[in-house]
């Protein structure tokens, strides 16, 4: 909220999907390690959207939550039964 008061629109897509990421490792710490890693991934890819310009959120906001919620979730599913 406070970058959208500010209007730095810029930073939204790495700020939360960094702050996603945190949460699933955080929450991984009490299961599977594929989630931790999966946590890891939106880290990086949050990193990667603060360092990159800013028309790139989207895109990176797609692969985060898009991307890698499915292939993560097929590999716990095939793995791990569901």
């Amino acid at each position: 909220m406070i970058l959208f008061r500010a209007g730095i629109f810029g930073l939204l897509p790495g700020t939360w999907l960094l702050l996603y990421g945190t949460a699933v490792v955080t929450g991984g710490a009490f299961s599977i390690r594929v989630v931790r890693l999966m946590g890891l991934c939106f880290m990086v890819i949050g990193s990667v959207a603060l360092l990159c310009p800013s028309s790139w959120g989207n895109v990176l906001l797609a692969v985060g939550f898009g991307g890698f919620h499915i292939l993560f979730g097929a590999v716990i599913a095939r793995k791990h039964g569901g």
